[in-house]
């Protein structure tokens, strides 16, 4: 009897860090995983491959570079959350037959699914059944299985189902690219990754139900979003939860409100806020301040009308790009004449650069406006000031040439981290977000343009010494970008400050300066906010500070407390004496006790209070106290003044 032999064919792949390992063809994440070590096996999620994040039992068949995400990771973190919202959606169907499903994204927090329950409706009451399910399956390590199938075959499966939000999905999808995922009883069109089996999931919790319109669209059907988290450890589960009780506290809505810092009003309209005396005396310091450092630093002050001609966003590319989230055309009595209210700065400053013609000698021209632009949000995305209708922007648009380019990027970095320095934002990080090589489309201009802005980007990170991580696919459309993420208190991250470099938008406006060969050249732009929105920036801010401002912003910065009527006349002395010093302060001047008024000062986090009585009056100084720390003992007017203003200059220089 012959045996034949069996050879078999062996692949390279090659870790993170280069280091190569041979194995059979078709090994899978996991056994990489366990081939390093038996911890990272336990602890493995999903697996890059060749820069795509796939499941890790899925075969792999060619020399590839390979990259084992845990949870630690995006990526990892991605995976569980996305394989969470196909258990939740398992859960959901056995409780709820009939159900149809929507689409279950991962988010930057966990996961929701958006479902249509038909005659069915949820409460938050129904949500701890849900989980009691979903912890079931979980129990059962249901498995993940793909398949790849067919456009024809995804369609009838779905339209026998009468599952139409799906047979509208596949019907938009090209063939050859769609794959099913199975697990339990439960089967969903998606793209993956997930987990090897639901047994990764250690700890689930449902958070919330909200309501979305189908595919965002406010003239099709309300579906019920549900919204979880999931974690690998029940202890980071109890911590998150915790840290949400925190982060209620810390809502900037609630403190706003009771700061009497900004309010809404249904009758204005959703998503327009209005700035209180005090939340507009903040925003007032915080433009000043960014003012005085532009002045420093060479800016020009412009303003531009709130709308612009239609014609202005089409020349720009951003009506292309962005109509469908600018609000309607405004229709003038002029046949054919349309008006937008002003979605953005850019194309303005770019017809402000052209009003007259600059040499060489001329560049750098940098113009800065606090411009406040109009994007209509849809009313169920609308959240207090971190997302809104009507924001303005702190934006600049610096012009200049080729070679400046570098240069002005890192005068660009040095504000950002010097507004960083005076609101106290210690832990951010920076990003660099470049275009997609693969989706060229969503992008404009030449290729060799957007070589030399990233190049530039990356270079004077580089000599900024800032540890920048890399993302492809996330640069505006004009140009690529390098955004600055900061976390706050409670270590939540946020995107603040953003800084681009836009070769296309003067070649689109025609944009020219008179170079040293005495001919026409096209300026380079640079696209710059280093708050990024005035909304935005001070929600972060005060649920980063839970509304204890830092002193120099901060509206009230010292409060007056006479011991009773009697020391009202000394009171309004201290008051004006102080006032020589520009601080802001007040007098609580209400017939309380004192202890009452210290009470209602913590509670407004006032910093400083100044009680005044008998002996202070006689002493011709202050007692004072401080929020949250308590008395500090008495102080000549004069001196505390100077120790207030220390403070002050101990975080900026105003």
């Amino acid at each position: 009897m012959r045996l034949e032999k069996r050879y078999l064919i062996m692949i390279q792949i090659t870790l993170p860090d280069n280091s190569l390992k041979q194995f059979p063809e078709g090994v899978t994440g996991i056994e990489i995983a366990k081939s390093i070590s038996e911890g990272l096996a336990r602890n493995v999620l999903s697996v890059s491959v060749n820069g795509e994040v796939w499941d890790l039992n899925r075969p792999i068949s060619n020399d590839a570079s390979v990259k084992l995400h845990t949870f630690d990771d995006k990526e990892g973190k991605a995976t569980m959350w996305h394989s969470s919202a196909h258990i939740m959606a398992a859960a959901i169907e056995e409780l709820y037959p009939g159900t149809k499903f929507g689409i279950g994204p991962d988010i930057e927090n966990g996961f929701y699914y958006d479902i249509d329950l038909g005659e069915n409706t949820l409460t938050p009451e129904d949500l701890p059944d849900i989980e009691k399910k979903m912890q079931e399956l979980i129990r059962n390590k249901e498995s993940f299985k793909r398949k790849e199938i067919s456009k024809k075959e995804a369609l009838e499966y779905f339209k026998k189902k009468n599952d139409q939000y799906k047979v509208e999905l596949i019907s938009e999808m090209e063939d050859g690219h769609i794959t099913l995922y199975e697990s339990g009883n439960f089967v969903d069109l998606c793209r993956g990754p997930h987990l090897p089996d639901a047994g990764f999931i250690k700890a689930i919790k449902l958070l919330s139900l909200a309501g979305a319109y189908w595919r965002g669209d406010e003239s099709r059907k309300q579906l019920t979003r549900v919204y979880g988290i999931s974690f690998p450890k029940k202890k980071m589960l109890d911590e998150y939860l915790e840290m949400l009780e925190e982060a209620k506290k810390r809502d900037h809505r609630k403190i706003g409100r009771e700061m009497e810092i900004f309010s809404f009003s249904q009758t204005v309209g959703q998503g327009l806020p209005l700035w209180l005396p005090k939340g507009a005396q903040m925003r007032e310091i915080l433009e000043n301040f960014l003012k005085k450092v532009q002045v420093k630093s060479g800016y020009l002050p412009v303003i531009t009308p709130h709308i612009g001609n239609k014609n202005l966003y089409v020349l720009s590319g951003h009506y292309e790009k962005y109509g469908s989230d600018s609000f309607r055309p405004i229709t003038t009595p002029a046949e054919g004449e349309e008006f937008m209210l002003k979605p953005m700065n850019c194309p303005h400053h770019c017809e402000i650069f052209k009003t007259k013609q600059y040499s060489y000698k001329d560049l750098p021209v940098r113009f800065a406006e606090f411009g406040t632009v109009y994007r209509y949000e849809q009313s169920g995305e609308l959240h207090g000031l971190t997302r809104v209708r009507g924001f303005t922007q702190d934006d600049a648009h610096i012009f200049c040439r080729p070679d400046q380019v570098k240069e002005e990027f890192i005068k660009v970095i040095d504000i950002v981290l010097l507004i960083f320095h005076a609101l106290d934002f210690k832990d951010y990080k920076a990003q660099i977000s470049l275009r997609d090589p693969n989706s060229m489309k969503d992008y404009i201009g030449k290729s060799d343009n957007w070589e030399k802005a990233e190049k530039a980007i990356i270079e004077a990170t580089k000599e900024k010494g800032l540890d920048a991580e890399i993302v492809t696919g996330e640069a505006a459309f004009y140009g690529p970008k390098l955004d600055f993420m900061v976390k706050d208190a409670l270590k939540r991250e946020w995107q603040l400050g953003t800084i681009q470099v836009d070769y296309n938008l003067p070649d689109r406006f025609d944009l020219e300066y008179v170079g040293s060969d005495n001919q026409k050249h096209r300026p380079v732009m640079i696209h710059r906010a280093p708050f990024g929105s005035m909304e935005r920036f001070v929600a972060v801010l005060i649920e980063h500070c839970a509304g204890k401002f830092p002193l120099w912003l901060t509206p009230d910065q010292v409060i007056i407390l006479p011991i009773s009527d009697k020391f009202q006349n000394y009171a309004e002395k201290v008051l004006n004496l102080l006032k020589n010093y520009e601080l802001r302060i007040l007098i609580d001047n209400r017939n309380e006790k004192t202890g009452k008024k210290i009470r209602d000062a913590e509670t407004r986090k006032i910093p400083y209070m100044l009680i005044v009585g008998e002996k202070e009056e006689a002493n011709q100084t202050v007692s004072v106290r401080k929020h949250q720390q308590g008395d500090l003992g008495e102080y000549t007017i004069d001196d505390f003044a100077k120790s207030i203003i220390n403070e002050v200059k101990s975080f900026v220089d105003l």
